[in-house]
């Protein structure tokens, strides 16, 4: 079976990799972009997958990867902060991108069975609604442009003559695919979310491939359950504490108040009782944090925790709002 990765050098693309190599039975072809980054994580794996490096905005390009190929999983996008910060960039890659894949593989590969990963963003702030179900309304965050782009894709997806699942992944929380950045105060403490680890979120879309017919045309939410669930305030608390940062002590107005995403799913059991893809708990998540973090990296954190939380507030957009007064912003970011 010819399988095509998108994104494989990316936080969930480099457990995807991990266990289709592990697969026999498996021809295992990536396509991605040609970085320092993608070539470090693709060497690796130099005699067990073949490389195509291109530029997935242009069809040409992409057209060389989508020839006899059984199943894609195409993972690869631009995601928050930079989706916000150039959005013409993110629908390039994200829309026109996809759009590029569906077309190639139309013409070169009409059966194939394509696996899209887009996102809880697409249901915008669910504050005050928190249980999500895929039936649910779909209309993303004022501001939020990764959600918009998802949305677009999903339909263009729905469209195509392809055989396809969507699944929409809840919060993926890895240990280092989170740079710091002023998105961390865009979600308001209050928040309910349900984290998924990467290799969760792989092990679903590896599994998937063996479960086409359940899959087929359609659209699942892609959460870790129940003992993935806590709320935003709870689990920075908890990522302060492990990490040697101390309480979550910040300025009032740091944290926005409305209008990001994120929640419970409701119908996540779905993709679970076919996929059966989680093992991870939020347990197992901090303690693995902690087994992440040398002990000298956590006593210099604890000890220059005061520099590192003023530098985080400065990033505050929501606060800067307020100290500026900039009436857009604070009806964006604050209830009235």
């Amino acid at each position: 079976m010819r399988i095509l990765l998108t994104g494989g050098s990316g936080t969930v693309g480099k457990e995807v990799l991990t266990l289709l190599t592990q697969k026999a039975d498996f021809e295992i072809i990536v396509f991605d972009v040609d970085t320092k980054k993608s070539r470090a994580v693709y060497k690796n794996y130099h005699d067990k997958i073949t490389v195509i490096y291109g530029d997935i905005t242009q069809v040409e390009s992409v057209e060389k990867a989508c020839k006899l190929i059984d199943v894609v999983i195409h993972l690869a996008a631009i995601i928050p902060p930079l989706a916000d910060e150039n959005p013409t960039l993110a629908h390039e890659v994200n829309v026109i991108g996809t759009k590029n894949i569906i077309l190639s593989l139309e013409k070169f590969s009409p059966k194939a069975f394509l696996l899209y990963s887009s996102s809880v963003s697409v249901y915008g702030d669910r504050l005050e609604d928190h249980l999500i179900k895929v039936t649910d309304k779909i209309e993303p965050s004022e501001g939020d442009e990764y959600g918009k782009t998802k949305i677009e894709t999903e339909r263009l997806i729905q469209e195509s003559q392809l055989n396809w699942t969507i699944f929409r992944l809840s919060a993926i929380m890895g240990f280092n695919n989170h740079k710091v950045s002023g998105l961390m105060f865009h979600m308001p403490l209050a928040t309910r979310m349900e984290i998924t680890t990467p290799l969760d979120t792989a092990r679903a879309f590896v599994n998937g491939i063996s479960h086409k017919a359940a899959l087929n045309h359609n659209i699942f939410n892609l959460g870790g359950g129940e003992k993935c669930q806590l709320t935003y305030e709870a689990f920075l608390t908890r990522n302060f504490e492990i990490t040697g940062l101390g309480a979550l002590t910040f300025p009032p107005k740091a944290f926005a108040e409305k209008n990001f995403h994120c929640g419970y799913y409701a119908d996540g059991n779905d993709l679970e009782g076919i996929l059966h893809f989680r093992k991870a708990t939020l347990e197992s998540y901090f303690l693995d944090l902690k087994a992440s973090i040398p002990t000298a990296q956590r006593v210099m954190t604890k000890l220059f925790s005061p520099i590192i939380k003023k530098y985080l507030t400065s990033l505050s957009e929501p606060l800067k709002a307020m100290k500026e007064k900039d009436e857009v912003l604070i009806n964006r970011f604050f209830k009235q």
